[in-house]
Parts: C-alpha cells; structure tokens; sequence
C-alpha cells in the first residue's frame, strides 16, 4: 500500500534588499529603484496558479515568507497572496505564517496590520546586539533599533517570535557572544536561531574575508553559549534551533521531517511528492528580472533517484537532535529500511544503533557534516 502524501507547506520568497549583506548568499538583490510590489505579486499569483495541480488537494500546514526582506512588503501585498493561498491549497488548522523581517523595515503600525491580516509568527534578522559586530555585518539597523523592533513585535500581540542571533562575528569575544544571548534571552523568546557566521562562496566576505575569532574562542563560544540556553529552558532540538518546550518552528520541522513544500518567488525551491509516489525537487528562475516577465517561472525539476532519496531523507532528518522514527523514513520516501546503509556510520560511532531510530551521536552532531558524507550517492 502507497504510504500517505506527507504534509505540505509553502516557502515564498521576496528577494529584496535595501543592502545586500557581505556575508549573504541567498538569492537576495539590492534595491536600486521602487519596489516593484504589484508586479512581483501578480507573478506570485500566476505562479501559484501554475502550481495547484502538484498540491493535490493538500491544505497547508504553514506559509514562510523569506528573503529577502519580505518586510519591505506592504500588509496589503501580503494579505491578498495569503488569500490567494488560502483559496487555492487551503489553510490547514492551527496553521503556522511566518515572516522574516529586517529591524531597519518596520515600524509599529506594519507589526499591528501583519499581525491583523494572519501573520502569527515573526523571525527578526537581529544577528547581534552590539554595534560594531552589526557594521562589521553590514546591516541596514544598530543595536537600538533591534530592541525596538523586539518591543514593537510583543506590543502588537506577537507571542510567537524567532530572533536571529549569530555568533564567531569579526571582533566577537567569547563575553560579547554570550551578552547577546544574554540580551535576547530578557525578552523570553519563543525560538532562537543561533548560529556561526560562515563564509560562503561568491560572497563579499569569500573574497574579502574578514578576521575571524580562532577555533578556540569558537569552542568556547559554542559550548557556553550551549549551556546558557539550556540553564534558561531552551531545548536544542535542531542544529542550530533552540526553543522553549513546545514552541519548535513547525514550518521548519516539516523540512526536517521531509514534508513537502511548494516554493514560490524568484529562485525558490520546492520538493513535492507526485501521485504516484516519486519525489521531486522543483525550482524557479532565479533573476527577479526573468521571473517577473514570465510566462513561465518553472526553471527545473528533478525526480530523487533511491540513492538521492536516502541522502536528502537523512540530511534534513540528522539535523534534529532527537532524530526521528526509522518508520518515517519508509513513510516519506516509500523505501524498506533495509535500504538505509547504517553499518559504517555506526561503528565510526556517529549514528544510534537504535534499530527504532534515525539519531546522530552526541558525536555525530559535532560531525554532522562527515556523517552525512556516508551516505553521499
């Protein structure tokens, strides 16, 4: 018997910035003119349209809007697509809608109408709390203004927020890391995301790297930082997220679970599970330029082979700290467990041998990155 379809969520991205960020690779773009808000919707809605047929019938456990800085769009741009979404997929109960947004791009009224027309869930782009580290970033906001943005969001009724904090920053002592977990932490978020700044290709700080703390003071950054968050409650149940009991990102989990998600937006990516049970990955042109002019906005698609399958299935689910049932694996990608090559990943001593579960070590978390070469196809 076919396993059910998994569950299904959106990523909808709005690639604009008011500065690209020198460490950023995402397919992100400065702002050199208007915001080309009513056009860009329209080709949201047209490529909406373009994909019901690959939802079946699906509702959406929950909608993300990326970036980008999705909040450079107005409430009433994001209002009618949350409408359209919800006319032609359908809002699943208790359904998650989250929205990143930059603390340089808001003010009060916008958190109030977010939070009116459905938005209940804001990721905040703080990355620190200290001047400085935030030039070294070249984000568009200082420290002042991140606070403000976090008082803004509790004023306007959001109870269930992420703050984005980095850490290993140029400049970053192990003290000045703490303090900016330290300050986040007075606001009792529901979620963090706290991760170490990574140089990345084809970015400005690839090609001009900055001085970074060195692999001592990282250590010592990390496995504070650990304990700090664990001594306030926070539960570390995904590589780089902490929560408070019961608070996880369920957009985010349905990755690491591998759900589906249809993405939207210039350069998005989507991985669906057609009728007949075959995976495929799915994405769209990535200039905004290409994508706006249409018509179509499909650039690629590609069905997961059973090796393919494998790796993708145990690259998002290892990232959870808990791992996940060795029953999921059959239910998301219709393949026997005896297919999972696990011998050599656990006698290096980087995977349970839990025979009920996916889990990585306490030292395969710290060498995810070599765990997961294992199982390369």
């Amino acid at each position: 018997m076919k396993p059910p379809l998994p569950p299904l969520a959106a990523y909808v991205h709005l690639p604009w910035c008011l500065r690209k960020c020198p460490y950023c690779d995402f397919n992100s773009h400065t702002l050199s003119g208007p915001l080309p808000e009513a056009a860009y919707r329209q080709a949201l809605l047209a490529d909406l349209q373009q994909e019901q047929p690959v939802l079946q019938g699906r509702p959406l456990v929950s909608v993300f809007f990326g970036g980008g800085t999705p909040s450079l769009f107005s409430p009433a741009a994001l209002e009618q697509i949350l409408a359209r979404l919800e006319q032609l997929a359908g809002f699943a109960s208790g359904i998650e809608i989250t929205l990143e947004a930059n603390p340089g791009t808001l003010d009060q009224t916008r958190f109030r109408d977010y939070r009116q027309l459905g938005i209940n869930r804001l990721s905040i782009g703080i990355q620190s709390f200290q001047d400085p580290q935030l030039r070294a970033l070249g984000r568009v906001h200082d420290a002042a203004r991140a606070r403000q943005a976090i008082d803004m969001a509790l004023a306007a009724g959001f109870d269930n927020f992420n703050l984005d904090l980095m850490h290993g920053l140029p400049g970053q002592t192990p003290e000045l890391a703490l303090a900016d977990l330290e300050t986040a932490l007075a606001w009792q978020p529901a979620h963090l995301s706290w991760y170490q700044l990574t140089l990345e290709p084809d970015t400005r700080f690839w090609h001009q790297p900055p001085v970074l703390p060195d692999e001592d003071s990282l250590w010592a950054i990390q496995q504070a930082g650990q304990q700090l968050l664990a001594s306030r409650g926070y539960q570390h149940y995904e590589t780089s997220a902490y929560c408070q009991p019961g608070r996880q990102a369920r957009h985010n989990l349905n990755y690491w679970t591998f759900g589906d998600f249809v993405g939207l937006g210039a350069g998005a990516h989507g991985k669906l599970t057609g009728a007949d049970g075959r995976v495929h990955r799915r994405w769209k042109v990535r200039a905004p330029g290409e994508y706006l002019a249409g018509p179509e906005r499909l650039a690629g698609e590609h069905p997961l082979d059973e090796a393919e399958l494998v790796f993708e299935f145990l690259m998002n689910a290892l990232r959870l700290t808990g791992g996940v049932p060795v029953s999921l694996f059959s239910a998301r990608t219709g393949l026997p467990p005896e297919q999972l090559p696990r011998q050599q990943a656990e006698q290096r001593g980087l995977l349970d041998p839990d025979p009920q579960r996916l889990v990585a070590t306490a030292k395969g978390q710290l060498f995810l990155n070599d765990l997961l070469q294992l199982f390369l196809p």
